[in-house]
């Protein structure tokens, strides 16, 4: 059944030209420099301070390292870091309900 609801998700996406870190809940990220990154679809802020934010994203999380961090905006799902990052990576996490489909 969920293979059923990812393929009719990513034909209607397809089909109606929308991008696909909308429709499949994927985080965007957008690194300006090495100075700052914007974060949208996040699902909420695990650990912030100086050198590290830690986001949950849909499926996993993000983890920003470097030094000198400022959140100069947060929303909802949006976040503005500015700082010197120095490293951008995602750690998937795997879904409470995999293999339990047939149930």
């Amino acid at each position: 059944m969920k293979k059923i609801k990812k393929k009719i998700i990513e034909v209607f996406s397809r089909s109606f030209e929308l991008p696909s870190e909308v429709t499949l809940k994927l985080p965007r990220i957008t690194l300006i420099g090495s100075i700052h990154a914007y974060i949208e679809n996040h699902d909420g802020l695990v650990v912030f301070s100086n050198d590290k934010l830690v986001l949950d994203v849909y499926q996993g999380r993000v983890h920003i390292t470097g030094k000198n961090f400022v959140l100069k905006m947060m929303l909802e799902h949006e976040i503005l870091l500015e700082g010197d990052i120095s490293d951008v990576r995602y750690e998937p996490v795997e879904s409470k309900h995999q293999g339990e489909e047939g149930l």
